[in-house]
């Protein structure tokens, strides 16, 4: 079961792979400066995570609105997250949890997909301004999408 609504969310720092190099993305410097949402995907380059990500990407300027920057998370390797992004056209972060340390703490890591061990599950969390989950989704279907329109609720 994915962390519940009004804790604190955990912290973590992930690899973000751009043209420029590396980077490392630490939630708590992003925390109290503007609303958070994390989408956690399964896999890179696979038509249903495109989908849900290319449809958040498309709704960027409705969460600027809202005071918020949004973050994806992949168990995927940096340099294929930099590469999912570059070709479908995805404007905000993939971010490398490599090491399943995010996933495991926001407890949305599978214990075994399709044969394939420790693969983020799909879901989707908005963290407020002082650091508190404030929207939870995660499935078990990785067919099943969060809404864009709750995640926005969230927001307001």
């Amino acid at each position: 079961m994915a962390i519940a609504i009004n804790t604190k969310a955990p912290l973590f720092s992930l690899k973000l792979k751009t043209a420029e190099g590396f980077e490392d993305v630490s939630l708590a410097d992003h925390i109290g400066k503007k609303k958070i949402v994390l989408l956690f995907f399964p896999f890179a380059f696979s038509g249903i995570c495109e989908e849900e990500l290319c449809s958040f990407t498309g709704g960027l300027d409705a969460f600027a609105s809202l005071n918020a920057e949004v973050f994806g998370i992949s168990v995927d390797l940096p340099f294929a997250l930099e590469a999912f992004a570059n070709s479908a056209g995805i404007s905000f972060p993939l971010l490398s949890d490599f090491n399943k340390e995010a996933s495991t703490a926001y407890d949305v890591l599978f214990e075994d997909i399709l044969g394939l061990k420790g693969v983020s599950k799909r879901s989707a969390f908005v963290i407020d301004l002082d650091g508190n989950i404030s929207y939870s989704f995660s499935s078990n279907d990785p067919k099943k999408v969060p809404s864009i329109e709750e995640v926005k609720a969230a927001l307001a």
